[in-house]
């Protein structure tokens, strides 16, 4: 399958997952929930060797389950990538369209959620060429020599720091969760890119400015419950 996926495949993943288009439902049967990502408790704890064999044999009942066991932790990642949640939903779709078509290539040398966060990053690259020019917005008055300052995120809730990471200009959002969440080098992030090395760790460098001075921000607001 291409990079570019068509919308009736991501169409198609929505209708297995969502149960568009199945036959309908006896009256005794209830109505699905119309969340996103629906939380559904199996009638019996699956391994995960158990969920891989049986989407790879075409299990419509092992690809909801594998869907609905990473969903959710995955729609976190997309949203940290993307600017609106409309956008993060698209990439989540795009994503589990990959699994799905390279799950039988997974050679299980790293945990299944490790195999397919990547492959969530990798959909929120593609994403961003085709929509975004990746060109960074006005950088405003934020400080960016931070080189012996540290601050921590631990005290934010994540609807917090996301509202402020999705803020960022576009490549400054990516190169800042590239290094400081997925762990990639300021050369890969260059490669991936298509900056240098040092055009990375100045971009990291400012987001991190921009990021601090925002934190800085919410904290003056937090007693009154307002934050620009």
């Amino acid at each position: 399958m291409s990079a570019s996926l068509s919308m009736s495949a991501i169409g198609g993943l929505r209708r297995l997952l969502t149960g568009d288009g199945e036959p309908p439902r006896t009256a005794a049967e209830p109505a699905a929930s119309p969340a996103s990502v629906r939380q559904l408790t199996p009638s019996f704890p699956l391994s995960e060797v158990e969920l891989i064999e049986g989407c790879i044999a075409g299990s419509r009942t092992m690809q909801k389950q594998l869907y609905e066991r990473f969903a959710g932790r995955m729609m976190a990642v997309c949203l940290r990538y993307a600017q609106t949640t409309f956008e993060a939903e698209d990439v989540l779709q795009e994503g589990f369209v990959t699994v799905f078509s390279k799950l039988s290539s997974f050679r299980r040398e790293c945990p299944l959620e490790f195999w397919i966060r990547r492959i969530m990053v990798n959909a929120a690259l593609r994403q961003h060429r085709r929509n975004t020019t990746l060109v960074a917005l006005s950088e405003g008055e934020y400080p960016v020599d931070l080189q012996d300052e540290e601050f921590t995120l631990s005290n934010y809730a994540f609807e917090e720091l996301l509202t402020i990471v999705q803020e960022l200009a576009p490549r400054y959002r990516m190169v800042f969760n590239l290094f400081a969440i997925e762990g990639y080098g300021h050369k890969e992030i260059g490669e991936l890119l298509g900056i240098s090395e040092g055009t990375s760790k100045s971009q990291y460098a400012r987001a991190r400015a921009i990021l601090k001075t925002k934190l800085e921000r919410l904290d003056a607001h937090r007693t009154n419950g307002t934050f620009r």
